[in-house]
Protein backbone atom coordinates (compact mmCIF):
# COMPACT_ATOMS: atom_id res chain seq x y z
CA UNK A 1 0.00 0.00 0.00
CA UNK A 2 0.89 3.71 -0.81
CA UNK A 3 -0.36 7.09 0.18
CA UNK A 4 -1.30 9.36 -2.79
CA UNK A 5 -0.91 13.08 -2.44
CA UNK A 6 -4.16 13.34 -1.50
CA UNK A 7 -3.68 11.54 1.71
CA UNK A 8 -5.71 8.41 0.79
CA UNK A 9 -3.76 5.11 1.17
CA UNK A 10 -3.74 2.97 -2.07
CA UNK A 11 -3.93 -0.71 -1.51
CA UNK A 12 -2.06 -2.72 -3.92
CA UNK A 13 -3.04 -5.91 -5.11
CA UNK A 14 -5.87 -8.02 -7.42
CA UNK A 15 -6.59 -11.56 -6.15
CA UNK A 16 -11.01 -11.73 -4.98
CA UNK A 17 -9.81 -11.82 -1.41
CA UNK A 18 -8.05 -8.62 -1.89
CA UNK A 19 -10.87 -7.00 -3.60
CA UNK A 20 -13.57 -8.08 -2.06
CA UNK A 21 -11.90 -6.99 1.75
CA UNK A 22 -11.44 -3.38 0.38
CA UNK A 23 -14.58 -2.90 -1.11
CA UNK A 24 -16.13 -3.74 2.42
CA UNK A 25 -13.93 -0.90 3.55
CA UNK A 26 -14.83 1.06 0.99
CA UNK A 27 -18.87 1.46 1.97
CA UNK A 28 -18.11 0.90 5.87
CA UNK A 29 -16.08 4.39 5.30
CA UNK A 30 -19.32 5.99 4.89
CA UNK A 31 -20.96 5.53 7.39
CA UNK A 32 -19.98 6.83 10.77
CA UNK A 33 -19.63 3.93 13.31
CA UNK A 34 -17.05 1.87 14.93
CA UNK A 35 -15.27 -1.17 12.97
CA UNK A 36 -13.09 -3.71 13.98
CA UNK A 37 -10.54 -5.41 11.88
CA UNK A 38 -9.47 -8.59 12.86
CA UNK A 39 -6.13 -10.24 10.83
CA UNK A 40 -2.86 -11.93 11.82
CA UNK A 41 0.39 -10.31 11.99
CA UNK A 42 1.69 -8.16 9.34
CA UNK A 43 -1.78 -8.29 7.03
CA UNK A 44 -1.30 -4.53 7.18
CA UNK A 45 -4.27 -3.49 9.91
CA UNK A 46 -3.29 0.29 10.39
CA UNK A 47 -2.90 0.59 6.63
CA UNK A 48 -6.57 -0.51 6.25
CA UNK A 49 -7.64 2.03 9.54
CA UNK A 50 -5.57 4.75 7.51
CA UNK A 51 -7.38 4.10 4.39
CA UNK A 52 -10.59 4.13 6.40
CA UNK A 53 -10.34 7.03 7.71
CA UNK A 54 -9.56 9.09 4.81
CA UNK A 55 -12.27 7.51 3.01
CA UNK A 56 -14.45 8.69 5.62
CA UNK A 57 -15.92 11.79 5.93
CA UNK A 58 -13.73 12.81 8.43
CA UNK A 59 -11.04 12.56 6.31
CA UNK A 60 -9.58 16.27 6.85
CA UNK A 61 -9.82 16.10 10.40
CA UNK A 62 -6.97 14.29 12.76
CA UNK A 63 -6.18 10.36 12.40
CA UNK A 64 -4.18 9.32 15.56
CA UNK A 65 -3.01 5.59 16.34
CA UNK A 66 -2.27 3.55 19.39
CA UNK A 67 -0.83 0.41 20.25
CA UNK A 68 -2.42 -1.18 23.31
CA UNK A 69 0.42 -3.39 23.60
CA UNK A 70 3.31 -1.26 23.68
CA UNK A 71 2.22 0.76 27.07
CA UNK A 72 1.95 -0.39 30.90
CA UNK A 73 -1.42 -0.53 32.03
CA UNK A 74 -0.58 2.58 34.47
CA UNK A 75 0.32 4.41 31.02
CA UNK A 76 -2.05 3.63 28.87
CA UNK A 77 -5.00 5.02 30.73
CA UNK A 78 -3.05 8.50 30.79
CA UNK A 79 -2.11 8.04 27.06
CA UNK A 80 -5.97 7.57 25.88
CA UNK A 81 -7.85 9.86 28.51
CA UNK A 82 -5.24 12.36 29.65
CA UNK A 83 -4.30 14.00 33.20
CA UNK A 84 -4.95 16.96 34.67
CA UNK A 85 -1.62 18.44 36.46
CA UNK A 86 -0.65 16.39 40.10
CA UNK A 87 -2.75 13.63 39.01
CA UNK A 88 0.34 11.10 40.32
CA UNK A 89 3.78 11.19 40.60
CA UNK A 90 5.44 12.96 37.78
CA UNK A 91 2.73 14.69 36.23
CA UNK A 92 3.61 18.53 36.56
CA UNK A 93 1.12 19.61 34.36
CA UNK A 94 -2.16 19.04 32.32
CA UNK A 95 -1.90 16.78 29.81
CA UNK A 96 -4.49 16.01 26.75
CA UNK A 97 -4.88 12.27 25.59
CA UNK A 98 -5.61 10.67 22.20
CA UNK A 99 -9.70 10.86 22.53
CA UNK A 100 -8.91 14.65 22.99
CA UNK A 101 -6.45 15.01 20.47
CA UNK A 102 -8.26 12.98 17.96
CA UNK A 103 -11.63 15.17 18.13
CA UNK A 104 -14.13 15.45 14.68
CA UNK A 105 -11.53 12.79 13.55
CA UNK A 106 -10.38 8.78 13.98
CA UNK A 107 -8.94 6.94 16.76
CA UNK A 108 -7.08 3.62 15.59
CA UNK A 109 -6.55 1.45 18.70
CA UNK A 110 -4.40 -2.21 17.57
CA UNK A 111 -3.66 -4.92 19.82
CA UNK A 112 -7.29 -4.27 21.32
CA UNK A 113 -7.12 -7.81 22.78
CA UNK A 114 -4.68 -6.37 25.75
CA UNK A 115 -6.49 -3.67 27.30
CA UNK A 116 -6.99 -4.12 30.82
CA UNK A 117 -10.61 -4.29 32.13
CA UNK A 118 -10.87 -0.79 33.72
CA UNK A 119 -9.55 0.64 30.59
CA UNK A 120 -11.86 -1.46 28.63
CA UNK A 121 -14.92 0.32 30.88
CA UNK A 122 -13.92 4.22 30.39
CA UNK A 123 -13.63 3.40 26.50
CA UNK A 124 -17.26 1.59 27.30
CA UNK A 125 -18.32 5.14 28.10
CA UNK A 126 -17.03 7.51 24.84
CA UNK A 127 -18.32 5.33 23.03
CA UNK A 128 -21.72 5.12 24.36
CA UNK A 129 -22.03 8.31 25.94
CA UNK A 130 -19.27 10.75 24.07
CA UNK A 131 -17.60 11.56 27.47
CA UNK A 132 -15.04 10.74 29.71
CA UNK A 133 -12.77 12.34 32.57
CA UNK A 134 -8.62 12.78 32.50
CA UNK A 135 -7.18 11.42 35.37
CA UNK A 136 -7.35 13.07 38.54
CA UNK A 137 -10.67 15.38 37.68
CA UNK A 138 -14.30 14.98 37.81
CA UNK A 139 -15.66 17.13 34.86
CA UNK A 140 -16.75 15.08 32.21
CA UNK A 141 -15.36 15.94 29.08
CA UNK A 142 -17.40 15.53 25.90
CA UNK A 143 -15.49 14.37 22.29
CA UNK A 144 -16.73 13.67 19.32
CA UNK A 145 -14.25 10.56 17.88
CA UNK A 146 -15.01 7.22 15.54
CA UNK A 147 -13.28 4.89 17.01
CA UNK A 148 -11.10 1.89 14.86
CA UNK A 149 -9.96 -0.90 16.62
CA UNK A 150 -7.83 -4.27 15.47
CA UNK A 151 -6.43 -7.71 16.65
CA UNK A 152 -5.10 -10.27 15.59
CA UNK A 153 -6.68 -12.41 18.25
CA UNK A 154 -10.50 -13.71 18.56
CA UNK A 155 -12.23 -11.01 20.44
CA UNK A 156 -15.53 -13.06 20.52
CA UNK A 157 -13.71 -15.56 22.71
CA UNK A 158 -11.77 -13.45 25.10
CA UNK A 159 -15.32 -11.86 25.56
CA UNK A 160 -17.17 -15.54 26.25
CA UNK A 161 -14.24 -16.31 28.47
CA UNK A 162 -14.38 -12.82 30.43
CA UNK A 163 -11.08 -11.29 29.27
CA UNK A 164 -12.94 -8.53 27.05
CA UNK A 165 -15.98 -6.66 28.00
CA UNK A 166 -19.25 -8.41 26.14
CA UNK A 167 -21.01 -5.39 25.96
CA UNK A 168 -17.65 -3.38 24.39
CA UNK A 169 -17.32 -5.80 21.86
CA UNK A 170 -21.13 -5.35 20.99
CA UNK A 171 -20.35 -1.84 20.71
CA UNK A 172 -17.60 -1.73 18.40
CA UNK A 173 -18.98 -4.40 16.28
CA UNK A 174 -21.28 -2.44 13.83
CA UNK A 175 -19.00 -3.77 11.12
CA UNK A 176 -16.22 -6.40 11.62
CA UNK A 177 -13.96 -6.83 8.52
CA UNK A 178 -11.09 -9.74 8.35
CA UNK A 179 -7.81 -8.82 6.61
CA UNK A 180 -7.52 -11.85 3.99
CA UNK A 181 -3.73 -13.37 4.78
CA UNK A 182 -1.26 -13.22 2.41
CA UNK A 183 -1.58 -17.36 1.51
CA UNK A 184 -5.25 -16.37 0.58
CA UNK A 185 -4.55 -13.53 -1.95
CA UNK A 186 -4.27 -15.56 -4.95
CA UNK A 187 -1.55 -13.78 -7.39
CA UNK A 188 -0.48 -11.23 -5.22
CA UNK A 189 2.45 -12.52 -3.87
CA UNK A 190 3.97 -11.77 -7.49
CA UNK A 191 2.20 -8.53 -7.91
CA UNK A 192 3.95 -7.74 -4.47
CA UNK A 193 7.31 -9.02 -4.77
CA UNK A 194 7.81 -7.09 -7.85
CA UNK A 195 6.26 -3.70 -6.38
CA UNK A 196 8.68 -4.62 -3.45
CA UNK A 197 11.77 -5.68 -5.38
CA UNK A 198 11.22 -2.71 -7.74
CA UNK A 199 11.32 0.22 -5.11
CA UNK A 200 14.73 -1.72 -3.21
CA UNK A 201 16.47 -1.75 -6.58
CA UNK A 202 16.08 2.03 -6.70
CA UNK A 203 16.49 2.59 -3.24
CA UNK A 204 20.16 0.81 -4.14
CA UNK A 205 20.56 2.83 -6.73
CA UNK A 206 20.81 0.07 -9.26
CA UNK A 207 19.83 0.05 -12.82
CA UNK A 208 17.06 -1.24 -14.81
CA UNK A 209 14.47 -3.48 -13.41
CA UNK A 210 15.25 -6.60 -11.06
CA UNK A 211 14.65 -9.66 -11.89
CA UNK A 212 13.19 -13.12 -10.66
CA UNK A 213 14.65 -16.53 -11.71
CA UNK A 214 11.72 -18.42 -12.24
CA UNK A 215 12.85 -21.10 -9.36
CA UNK A 216 13.28 -17.95 -7.03
CA UNK A 217 9.76 -16.49 -7.80
CA UNK A 218 8.38 -20.37 -7.40
CA UNK A 219 9.63 -20.35 -3.88
CA UNK A 220 8.04 -17.09 -2.97
CA UNK A 221 4.44 -18.26 -4.56
CA UNK A 222 4.53 -21.62 -2.44
CA UNK A 223 5.57 -20.20 1.14
CA UNK A 224 2.99 -20.45 3.57
CA UNK A 225 4.12 -16.35 4.60
CA UNK A 226 2.90 -16.76 8.61
CA UNK A 227 4.16 -12.84 8.68
CA UNK A 228 2.13 -12.40 5.35
CA UNK A 229 3.00 -8.82 3.68
CA UNK A 230 5.57 -7.68 6.08
CA UNK A 231 7.41 -10.71 5.85
CA UNK A 232 7.47 -11.13 2.27
CA UNK A 233 8.39 -7.26 1.88
CA UNK A 234 11.70 -8.30 4.13
CA UNK A 235 12.44 -11.42 2.38
CA UNK A 236 12.16 -9.62 -0.87
CA UNK A 237 14.08 -6.82 0.07
CA UNK A 238 16.95 -9.04 1.43
CA UNK A 239 17.01 -11.02 -2.17
CA UNK A 240 17.71 -7.83 -3.83
CA UNK A 241 20.09 -6.67 -1.56
CA UNK A 242 22.28 -9.98 -2.00
CA UNK A 243 21.74 -9.74 -5.80
CA UNK A 244 23.47 -6.80 -5.94
CA UNK A 245 21.94 -5.47 -9.07
CA UNK A 246 21.90 -9.09 -10.90
CA UNK A 247 19.27 -11.60 -10.99
CA UNK A 248 17.23 -12.97 -8.21
CA UNK A 249 18.20 -16.33 -7.83
CA UNK A 250 17.61 -17.44 -3.93
CA UNK A 251 15.51 -15.86 -1.78
CA UNK A 252 16.40 -16.92 1.70
CA UNK A 253 13.22 -17.28 4.07
CA UNK A 254 15.07 -17.85 7.25
CA UNK A 255 18.10 -15.58 7.26
CA UNK A 256 18.82 -17.05 11.66
CA UNK A 257 19.98 -20.24 9.82
CA UNK A 258 23.25 -20.86 9.80
CA UNK A 259 25.51 -21.66 7.08
CA UNK A 260 27.44 -24.10 9.41
CA UNK A 261 27.22 -27.44 10.18
CA UNK A 262 25.66 -28.61 13.51
CA UNK A 263 28.03 -30.42 16.58
CA UNK A 264 28.03 -34.12 15.65
CA UNK A 265 26.30 -36.15 17.73
CA UNK A 266 27.73 -36.33 21.34
CA UNK A 267 30.98 -39.34 20.84
CA UNK A 268 30.17 -40.38 24.70
CA UNK A 269 27.60 -39.84 27.41
CA UNK A 270 28.01 -37.24 29.90
CA UNK A 271 30.33 -38.51 33.39
CA UNK A 272 28.07 -40.05 35.80
CA UNK A 273 27.39 -37.03 38.86
CA UNK A 274 30.20 -37.55 41.64
CA UNK A 275 28.67 -39.40 44.41
CA UNK A 276 27.77 -38.16 47.54
CA UNK A 277 29.90 -39.05 50.61
CA UNK A 278 27.34 -41.08 52.09
CA UNK A 279 26.21 -43.06 48.74
CA UNK A 280 26.68 -46.51 48.15
CA UNK A 281 29.95 -47.15 46.20
CA UNK A 282 29.58 -48.16 42.48
CA UNK A 283 31.02 -51.00 41.10
CA UNK A 284 33.63 -50.30 38.58
CA UNK A 285 32.38 -50.89 34.94
CA UNK A 286 33.39 -54.02 32.95
CA UNK A 287 35.71 -53.70 30.85
CA UNK A 288 33.81 -55.91 28.27
CA UNK A 289 31.00 -53.29 28.76
CA UNK A 290 33.10 -50.66 28.28
CA UNK A 291 31.95 -47.32 26.23
CA UNK A 292 32.94 -47.76 22.44
CA UNK A 293 36.36 -46.62 21.00
CA UNK A 294 37.04 -43.01 20.24
CA UNK A 295 37.25 -42.44 16.19
CA UNK A 296 41.05 -41.63 15.26
CA UNK A 297 40.45 -37.75 15.61
CA UNK A 298 37.86 -35.60 16.08
CA UNK A 299 38.15 -33.91 12.40
CA UNK A 300 37.61 -37.57 11.07
CA UNK A 301 34.82 -37.82 12.90
CA UNK A 302 33.10 -34.49 11.59
CA UNK A 303 34.44 -35.45 8.15
CA UNK A 304 32.56 -39.09 8.13
CA UNK A 305 29.82 -36.88 9.65
CA UNK A 306 29.36 -34.18 7.29
CA UNK A 307 29.74 -36.92 4.31
CA UNK A 308 26.66 -38.76 5.40
CA UNK A 309 24.42 -35.60 5.85
CA UNK A 310 25.39 -34.70 2.38
CA UNK A 311 24.72 -37.78 0.71
CA UNK A 312 21.34 -38.11 2.86
CA UNK A 313 20.41 -34.52 1.45
CA UNK A 314 21.42 -35.03 -2.07
CA UNK A 315 19.48 -38.65 -2.08
CA UNK A 316 15.99 -37.14 -0.40
CA UNK A 317 16.75 -34.09 -2.84
CA UNK A 318 16.98 -36.61 -5.88
CA UNK A 319 20.56 -34.85 -6.12
CA UNK A 320 19.15 -31.57 -6.81
CA UNK A 321 21.93 -29.27 -4.66
CA UNK A 322 20.05 -25.71 -4.13
CA UNK A 323 16.93 -28.83 -2.68
CA UNK A 324 19.40 -30.36 -0.48
CA UNK A 325 20.92 -27.20 0.69
CA UNK A 326 17.44 -26.56 2.07
CA UNK A 327 17.19 -29.21 3.47
CA UNK A 328 20.17 -29.10 5.36
CA UNK A 329 19.40 -25.40 6.60
CA UNK A 330 22.46 -24.18 4.56
CA UNK A 331 22.71 -21.16 1.84
CA UNK A 332 23.57 -22.22 -1.37
CA UNK A 333 26.75 -21.33 -1.47
CA UNK A 334 27.93 -23.01 2.18
CA UNK A 335 26.46 -26.32 0.75
CA UNK A 336 28.68 -25.81 -2.67
CA UNK A 337 31.62 -25.50 -0.29
CA UNK A 338 30.73 -28.62 1.53
CA UNK A 339 30.35 -30.39 -1.44
CA UNK A 340 33.57 -29.61 -3.67
CA UNK A 341 35.41 -30.28 -0.31
CA UNK A 342 34.11 -33.76 -0.61
CA UNK A 343 33.56 -33.98 -4.25
CA UNK A 344 35.31 -37.27 -4.74
CA UNK A 345 33.41 -39.09 -2.53
CA UNK A 346 29.76 -37.20 -2.49
CA UNK A 347 29.81 -36.35 -6.07
CA UNK A 348 26.73 -38.30 -8.11
CA UNK A 349 25.84 -38.40 -11.84
CA UNK A 350 22.73 -37.19 -10.97
CA UNK A 351 23.75 -33.96 -9.47
CA UNK A 352 22.18 -30.71 -10.42
CA UNK A 353 22.79 -27.41 -9.38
Amino acid sequence: MSQSPQGIVEALGHSDAFLAFQERLSLVARVDRPVILLGERGTGKELAATRLHFLSRRWEKPFLTLNCAALPEALLESELFGHEAGAFTGAAKTRHGRFESAHHGTLFLDEAASMPPHVQEKILRVVEYGSFERLGASDPRRVDVRLVVAANADLAELARQGKFRPDLLDRLSFEVLHLPPLRCRHGDVELLARHFAARMHAELGCPGSPDFSPEAMAALRTHPWPGNVRELKNVVERAVFRAAGKRIRHVDFDPFASPFPPLPPALSPDPAPSPSPDSTPVPPRDPATALPPLPASFPAALAVFEQTMLRNALAAARHNQRRAAELLGLTYHAFRGLYRKYARTTPHPEDSP
